[in-house]
């Protein structure tokens, strides 16, 4: 028999800021800024929605923003604060599901309610429930949506953020997403963005109207999901325990750089952190983006995808150093790199098929297994690959997930 799905989405706002004002508030009304102290080139972490309508924005240069919100506060980064504050937050709503999808520190869980009713009731009352439960534990508000899939749950999300509740009903997902903005729909990349506006498509029904052999024709295999999101169908499951988004690090530079060796250093050094962040996770990836900042503020990304996912920093590094060479194109010097891995999932333990791979794969793994032992025990800069010692490397810029 047929089941219609109910899907949770809940998210607090801006994570690390609904953190640290609970942690230590700031004076009312006064914005706040969360970027890495002890760089003067460090670069915006998280802020505020005061500071955000000043202009303040994620990744911005943590001068350029203090010159546009000159009364922020501004403070460290804290992502053990922001883990456990996560934890706490998932033990709310574990006890309705035990089917959750969440990101590391980032405020956002999607949670399974179907066929769940006869224990807790209505998916709208899990809703109520959960929120006041986390407001009065925790001390912050999370907006809560309610749909048949992860798709349109976000977007009604991303609708009534920064605060609120909304419920699409089974059958009404084409009615409630045609006179949204494209903008609206999970992953679009700026490039197909700017194609849609080529073509005069500005809402997701002006999407929906078009066909799916019409769209794969400029869009190739994007057509299939431009096609089904803005009909919200996505069959995409909540991945049990799972967690979502990415593992990224981001590196700012001492100082605005075209030395080659100075930023292959740094790629490899983010690419052992995100290996190790990964492993420690149980999880692969299967692809590497590389983000590269000029200093005259372009900003330019590429990605490398694998056959099969890893988790291993040799790997890893061999799709970064492809992002790179496909990302730093311009003669400029680079003001920041960042390093993210995504589509990932648990690790395997599925074999090689071939032994030769089998047994080096096999002694990497041992390796990397002792690196990580050590960088645990005595910090990560401890012990290094070669390319890793062409340089001295200051602190990265800031983690995300």
């Amino acid at each position: 028999m047929f089941r219609e799905r109910s899907i949770l989405h809940l998210n607090v706002t801006d994570f690390a800021v609904a953190v640290e004002q609970v942690a230590a508030a700031p004076p009312r009304g006064r914005p706040l800024i969360i970027a890495p102290a002890g760089t003067s080139r460090a670069a915006v972490y998280d802020m505020s929605e005061e500071a955000y309508r000043s202009g303040v924005r994620k990744g911005m240069a943590l001068t350029q923003a203090v010159r546009v919100c000159r009364e922020a506060e501004v403070r460290p980064p804290r992502p053990e604060l922001y883990r456990r504050a996560m934890d706490d937050f998932l033990r709310q709503v574990r006890s309705y599901s035990p089917r959750l999808e969440y990101g590391l520190e980032d405020g956002h869980v999607f949670v399974d309610l179907t066929g769940t009713h006869r224990l807790f009731g209505p998916a709208m009352d899990v809703g109520l429930r959960v929120r006041r439960a986390v407001r009065r534990q925790l001390g912050f508000t999370p907006i809560w949506t309610l749909a048949t899939s992860k798709l349109v749950a976000k977007v009604a999300s991303r609708l009534v953020k920064p605060v609120g509740e909304y419920i699409v009903s089974a059958g009404d997902e084409s009615d409630f997403l045609a006179p949204l903005p494209v903008s609206l729909l999970p992953g679009l990349a700026p490039g197909e963005m700017r194609r849609l506006g080529e073509f005069r498509i500005f809402t997701i029904g002006q999407l929906a109207g078009i066909s799916r052999g019409q769209l794969l024709v400029p869009f190739g295999r994007r057509g299939d999901y431009l096609h089904d999101a803005s009909r919200g169908i996505d069959p995409a499951p909540v991945l049990a325990g799972a967690r979502t988004a990415t593992v990224a690090v981001e590196h700012v530079f001492a100082g605005d750089t075209n030395d080659r060796q100075e930023v292959t250093a740094a790629i490899a050094d983010m690419t052992s952190r995100v290996g190790m962040e990964l492993r420690q996770r149980r999880q692969e990836a299967r692809r590497v983006g590389i983000w590269v900042r000029y200093a005259d503020g372009l900003q330019v990304v590429r990605q490398a995808t694998a056959r099969r996912r890893t988790a291993s920093d040799f790997q890893l590094r061999q799709l970064a150093d492809q992002a790179l060479a496909r990302a730093w194109l311009r003669r400029g010097r680079l003001r920041s790199c960042r390093l993210v891995c995504d589509d990932l999932c648990r690790q395997s333990p599925q074999l090689p098929l071939f032994a030769e791979p089998h047994d080096r794969e096999r002694r990497q793994a041992g390796l990397l297994a002792a690196m990580d032992t050590i960088r645990s025990r005595y910090g990560h800069t401890l012990i290094a690959t070669g390319r890793q010692r062409l340089s001295p490397l200051p602190l990265a810029a800031g983690e995300a997930a």
